[in-house]
């Protein structure tokens, strides 16, 4: 069973505040209904539910929220941040802990999650757009094993039409920035 207590008095706490800065979310006002986590599509794989991160993050108990698989393993697919019925924005939230993470030198325990995050932005950062191909490249060239999922998977996938092999560039001005606008923060 997992306890949850606040490490730090909630008006000093920095985890909250700097989560709010960053996603813009106001996680304080999360009263636990648990709508996030009844709709998450990867819930079952993740060592914490949404709620309990958002927990983590009102009561400051960074290590537990920055060193969890969930907010790596989130994804994005903002069916928890539809179904808030406070409007928080659980998806933002997840992200914004992904970057505070990374900026703290903290490891995921999901292996090759990080890889997978930065070809996933590099993907969308260049086209303005998610490039399917072009992120498993990435991803199969980056672990070392360069044809992984390519005739199981990406071949039947192919055939049935649902791959493009040339990338579609989406209008790049906004995506540029939304990059910009994140380096700056």
């Amino acid at each position: 069973m997992l306890t949850f207590k606040a490490d730090q008095p909630v008006a000093g706490n920095a985890l909250l505040r700097a989560i709010q800065e960053q996603s813009g979310a106001r996680v304080q006002d999360c009263y636990q209904c648990g709508k996030c986590t009844a709709g998450c599509p990867v819930s079952s794989f993740m060592d914490l539910m949404p709620r309990q991160v958002m927990r983590a993050v009102q009561l400051g108990q960074a290590d537990l929220a920055l060193h969890s698989s969930t907010i790596w393993l989130c994804a994005s697919c903002e069916t928890c941040s539809a179904r808030c019925p406070m409007e928080i924005d659980v998806a933002g939230v997840m992200d914004a802990l992904r970057h505070l993470a990374l900026a703290r030198g903290i490891q995921p325990a999901e292996k090759n999650v990080v890889l997978a995050h930065r070809v996933f932005l590099e993907s969308i950062k260049r086209l303005g757009r998610v490039y399917e191909v072009g992120v498993v490249a990435g991803l199969n060239l980056g672990t070392l094993h360069p044809f992984a999922n390519v005739v199981d998977v990406g071949l039947p996938m192919f055939l049935r039409g649902k791959l493009n092999i040339i990338p579609e560039r989406a209008t790049r001005g906004e995506v540029k920035r939304i990059f910009v606008n994140v380096k700056g923060t």
